[in-house]
């Protein structure tokens, strides 16, 4: 009672406690982003290894295996350890205790990696090391298509230029392109013209290596002035790599253009963007942490003008897949919704209590109540999204109990004759008690998701925050701002009965219910046999609804991995795709098809640890579906689109993967709703458990898209080097091994070789390679 007589006797005091409350809960609500969902942000760590050209057994026992087990050796709670190994490529993720210093684990994982590096494979570079943040996914994306630019300019200037100008934003990162190539110096050799000059590709490897030099020269001091010194160790210009020598013959020098050719080219294509069909290069953008989904594309929308006005010239930049337009969609409907709320709590407050002013004291509690509880979501690190705002409604209406209590109480103990102080004073110690048990219970209730771990931890939590600090908000300005504001605005009562109409009502309502509540009491089988059929009819019900770990969203994104013949050529696979394409255009209308877009192929390793993809070669790739703002309900096209696939196109292999923000934050690292992981030595028996198990669960119903994703039947030949001939001409295994890394391109992973373009100020690779056309 101390703080509501306090409250009465300094209400001045109360008063700049409101305005506190106003003012920081309105500057908290300024500063907190706005997200789709909350920060999943599980402490995990991704590590990517790459060797170009070495297949995935070898990956497997020489850097993914070696790397799993010096972690588990030497880096403190690991969680799990898995990993998935690719050809030239290892994804290594550890997944630590809950609580972890991420930072700390960080630390150890980079240190350990390159502790290793001397055992590994020659040529073998330090991985990338990023952390795994689920939450962390692409929000938008971005076209880059030209009708007078390469692929190379144009990966280009999405590598570079592009980066350069939007990576300002706060909590943005970017991918590297999709699509196109990297600008590279192309060396075509000529195995004619090498054996005829009595060459292989490791002489030319090594010239080129020997005369592309980055070296230092220094100074010349001489007299009063020092000169800089330079050298032409480097090529100036992709034309004088052909003039590079390879060997003098009795005073003929033989150069690399008598042996090759040499372009400013790009490198083989391994990755193919297209967007309704036409080739393009696409740039993901992914938000970090608890940046705002909506302020980030707004703030890239805003910039676009600048950007397309400084772009080459016949180059283009169109924005598409914009997660924020549902994001704004669901905010904007659920405060709407609040505010429904608020108005129908505002309007049976005034019928119930009869009394303007009485309402206006309850109405007054609420919306600073709920501002208390943005200024601690925001102070504990949370941002505004589905669960904190559907916790703040669901606290609107739990909030009208402390302060309704409180005010009717009042109006109770005036209608008796108490003077207005005495009955505040009365109705405060009546009800305090009451209003804690019944606030501490509600805490209670909620306090359980606490004890939740993994991602659910992450998202239900903050919901239990909204409601938890809105409803200790109500009790505290139930006990000082409300007797404060009934000291000022409410008037004694004259001693009558209530001529309410609507109690009066209330009144006959309560009679007729105790006549019913007699007649039930004499025939007790009634109550009984009704309740046995509600019980009933709710075990029934509960066997025929499926359970879900959140309700399903339909953002109109629709996300499908397609794998063909293992070992396809990207350029057969994107044949695939463009008539799988048609197919679904055939069952979605075209007027409810935003965008259709195929990334068909490997992307760039660094991608893989960013953005989940499930593809893992030339012969697979994925194909992202964006309606209309007008369509038919997502899941219906799913259903149809998986029928004509299975039908049409029988050998595919096929699933549907989590699309819009909210699916993939909440699926994590999975790429279905349900996994199974097989662990064991017997990689074939594993294999063969795996088919079995396949067949078995494709017979369960309601479960589809039933796929095996390792693949095992990749062709590949194998060459065999007969050692002692070898030794017999006075070739090596590793000169052998030299000669094929070089005329297949893969030799810049052992000895790599860059030239700095003057122009343009960037390194490139110079890749020496057969063509297939001469391999042949």
């Amino acid at each position: 009672m101390w703080i509501v007589r306090y409250a009465i006797a300094h209400r001045h005091t109360v008063g700049v406690l409101a305005i506190l409350l106003l003012l920081f809960g309105g500057l908290s609500a300024r500063r907190m982003s706005t997200d789709i969902l909350p920060t999943v942000n599980i402490p995990a760590i991704n590590l990517i290894w790459t060797y170009q050209g070495l297949n995935a057994q070898e990956m497997t026992s020489k850097l993914t295996s070696f790397s799993e087990l010096a972690i588990m050796n030497n880096v403190d709670n690991v969680r799990e350890l898995r990993s998935e190994t690719l050809n030239g490529v290892a994804i290594v993720r550890v997944d630590f205790q809950p609580g972890t210093n991420v930072t700390n684990a960080f630390a150890q994982v980079t240190s350990v990696s390159q502790t290793i590096l001397r055992r590994m494979p020659t040529g073998t570079t330090p991985p990338l090391i990023i952390p795994y943040i689920p939450s962390s996914v692409p929000i938008l994306q971005l076209v880059i298509a030209s009708d007078t630019l390469s692929d190379g300019a144009l990966f280009d200037y999405a590598r570079l230029q592009l980066r350069a100008q939007i990576q300002s934003i706060p909590g943005l990162r970017l991918s590297l392109p999709y699509g196109g190539a990297a600008r590279q110096v192309m060396i075509d050799l000529d195995p004619d013209a090498l054996q005829a000059h009595g060459l292989s590709p490791s002489d030319v490897a090594r010239a080129v290596g020997t005369q592309n030099l980055t070296l230092p020269a220094g100074t010349l001091r001489t007299g009063t002035r020092e000169i800089l010194i330079m050298t032409n160790a480097s090529p100036e210009t992709v034309a004088t790599f052909a003039d590079l020598p390879l060997r003098s013959v009795e005073g003929r020098t033989i150069k690399v253009s008598d042996v090759a050719s040499v372009r400013d080219g790009q490198a083989v294509q391994t990755n193919v963007a297209r967007l309704d069909g036409q080739n393009a290069v696409l740039v993901s953008i992914l938000k970090l942490g608890n940046a705002s989904t909506v302020d980030i594309v707004r703030e890239i929308n805003r910039r676009l003008p600048e950007l397309r006005a400084a772009a080459p010239e016949g180059l283009t930049i169109q924005p598409i897949f914009d997660q924020s337009v549902f994001v704004e969609h669901a905010v904007d409907s659920v405060m709407k919704e609040g505010l429904v709320v608020a108005c129908l709590v505002a309007f049976v407050v005034l019928v119930f209590i009869g009394s303007w002013r009485s309402s206006l004291i309850v109405l007054t509690s609420i919306p600073l109540a709920l501002l208390a509880s943005v200024t601690g979501l925001m102070l504990t690190g949370q941002t505004f999204n589905l669960m904190t705002l559907g916790g703040l409604m669901l606290a609107i209406g739990i909030l009208v109990d402390n302060a309704l209590v409180e005010i009717e109480n009042i109006n109770r103990n005036l209608e008796k004759g108490l003077g207005l102080r005495d009955a505040v004073l009365t109705s405060a110690s009546e009800v305090a008690f009451p209003e804690f048990v019944s606030t501490l219970a509600i805490c209670i209730l909620f306090s359980p998701l606490f004890l939740l771990t993994g991602t659910a931890a992450f998202v239900f939590t903050p919901l239990a925050l909204a409601v938890i600090f809105a409803m200790a908000a109500s009790y505290v300005l139930s006990r000082t701002l409300v007797p404060s504001l009934a000291m000022m605005i409410l008037h004694p009562h004259a001693h009558a009965e209530s001529t309410n109409a609507f109690e009066r009502t209330l009144k006959r309502m309560s009679a007729g219910a105790a006549a019913l509540l007699g007649f039930l009491v004499r025939n007790k089988a009634l109550p009984l046999a009704g309740l046995a059929a509600v019980v009933a009819l709710g075990a029934w019900t509960m066997t025929r609804l499926g359970s879900e770990f959140f309700p399903e969203t339909d953002a109109g994104m629709i996300r499908i991995y397609v794998r063909d013949t293992p070992g396809q050529r990207t350029e057969e696979t994107a044949r695939t795709f463009a008539n799988v394409q048609r197919a679904i255009r055939e069952i979605v209308p075209a007027s409810e098809i935003g965008f259709i877009a195929e990334n068909i192929g490997a992307p760039e390793p660094i991608n893989l640890a960013w953005i989940e993809s499930s593809v893992i070669g030339s012969f697979d790739g994925e194909i992202l579906i964006q309606l209309g703002e007008e369509h038919a309900p997502t899941a219906s096209y799913v259903s149809a689109i998986r029928r004509m696939l299975r039908e049409r196109f029988p050998e595919l292999a096929v699933y549907f993967r989590p699309a819009d923000a909210t699916a993939q934050t909440l699926a994590g690292s999975a790429q279905t709703a349900i996994e199974v992981r097989l662990i064991g030595r017997d990689g074939l028996g594993n294999a063969e458990a795996a088919r079995a198990l396949q067949e078995r669960m494709r017979a369960i119903r309601g479960a589809v898209d039933v796929t095996v994703r390792q693949v095992r039947n990749l062709p590949s030949y194998y060459i065999e080097i007969d050692r002692t001939r070898a030794l017999q001409i006075g070739v090596t295994p590793q000169d052998a091994s030299t000669a094929i890394l070089s005329a297949l391109g893969t030799g810049g992973t052992v000895s790599p070789t860059f030239w700095a373009d003057p122009v343009v100020g960037s390194s490139y690779n110079v890749q020496i390679v057969a063509p297939p056309s001469n391999l042949v």
